[in-house]
């Protein structure tokens, strides 16, 4: 059974940093994409940050320049670097993992607060 577990929330202070990571276990099979998703009170689930086997990378442009997205594949775990950060980057952050053969799956989230 596939598990993604998040970790490296917390509460920080705006233009602090924080560094998120993601592992996945349970499954042989390869993955895909990994990914970055947050969402804040009220509002819908947006896409921060993807990562693709091969390495490429794509920002949402409210953390463009402010975050970076890697990944051991060796491991299966995915990281979120994020830095400069600002009240509006408080969410809750969740993984997402595309298996070539499995489908998608999402972790259960960590709590990011940027609050002085």
């Amino acid at each position: 059974q596939v598990q993604l577990v998040e970790s490296g929330g917390g509460l920080v202070q705006p233009g602090g940093s924080l560094r998120l990571s993601c592992a996945a276990s349970g499954s042989p099979f390869p993955i895909y994409t990994m990914a970055w998703y947050r969402q804040a009170p009220g509002k819908q689930r947006e896409l921060v940050a993807t990562i693709r086997s091969g390495g490429s990378t794509d920002y949402a442009d409210s953390v463009k320049g402010r975050s970076t997205i890697s990944r051991d594949n060796a491991k299966n775990t995915v990281y979120l670097q994020m830095s400069s950060l600002k009240p509006e980057d408080t969410a809750v952050y969740y993984c997402y993992a595309q298996y070539r053969v499995l489908g998608d799956y999402w972790g259960q989230g960590t709590q990011v607060t940027v609050s002085s």
